[in-house]
């Protein structure tokens, strides 16, 4: 067993991990949720300390994204609604359907993110003032994934960064950095709403959310700077090969394998 003093250590470190990987990758779970139950923490109520803590990380992400937030607005107006709508929706699915039975359908999502990230888009950059007309089925499917991500996000959230990114990097002409902050915004957000959710549904571990949160604050400010100092590419295969171990690893535990 560790001391306080060690425990604080220990969970200010990994948020401090888990806040660069997840504004910079959508992976914080794969470094905190772990941990938290190695630690001793129930599945639930790792889940739950780690989404509050995660609250924490966008106080760091988004200031330290205006540079790519600005001038973004209207693509905003549409992502952050849908996202917070699913977040409510899945926070209360929490606490009604088993979470053995979504940890089932959980590594799927995870594998097809992570593969659609992997796949090299050839896509046109929009230019400043420049009209980019997209399909209207192809809007629609995204707005349903959006949801659904938002959803999941509240519900689980292991990995609904790269889910995210996923829908993003297919629909949205701007590059990498720009709807990366913007993933990292709407779900900031969304995990706001989940956070005050789960509040009045369960006592919230403040001992092990306050620490971590400590840490997803500071991880979370370096995350932007780091992406805009590194490719584009090199970041999806890094974001694809980890979301691809974390979908093994959830095969694993959920199937037995």
């Amino acid at each position: 067993m560790f001391t306080f003093g060690e425990l604080i250590v220990i969970l200010v470190v990994v948020g401090i991990v888990a806040g660069i990987v997840s504004t910079a990758a959508g992976l914080a779970s794969l470094v905190s949720y772990p941990v938290l139950l190695a630690l001793g923490l129930p599945p639930v109520t790792a889940n739950v300390t780690n989404t509050v803590g995660l609250v924490f990380t966008s106080f760091g992400a988004v200031p330290a994204s205006r540079r790519e937030l600005r001038g973004h607005g209207q693509e905003l107006k549409t992502l952050i609604p849908l996202t917070l709508v699913g977040s409510i929706v899945g926070a209360i699915l929490l606490f009604i359907i088993p979470a053995a039975t979504f940890a089932k359908v959980v590594p799927f999502f995870i594998l097809i993110a992570g593969i659609l990230v992997l796949i090299p888009r050839h896509i046109h950059i929009k230019q400043p003032g420049e009209i980019v007309v997209t399909p209207k089925w192809m809007t629609a499917l995204a707005w349903l994934g959006i949801f659904l991500v938002g959803a999941y996000t509240g519900y689980f959230g292991a990995a609904g960064g790269v889910l995210m990114l996923s829908i993003l990097s297919f629909t949205s002409a701007a590059p990498f950095a720009v709807y990366n902050a913007q993933k990292n915004l709407a779900l900031g957000l969304a995990n706001i709403v989940s956070a005050v959710v789960y509040g009045l549904q369960t006592p919230i571990q403040w001992r092990y959310v306050l620490p971590l949160g400590i840490g997803f604050l500071i991880g979370g400010s370096l995350g932007p700077r780091i992406v805009r100092h590194l490719p584009a590419r090199l970041l999806k295969i890094v974001i694809g090969i980890g979301a691809l171990g974390l979908a093994a690893s959830l095969f694993k535990s959920a199937y037995g394998l």
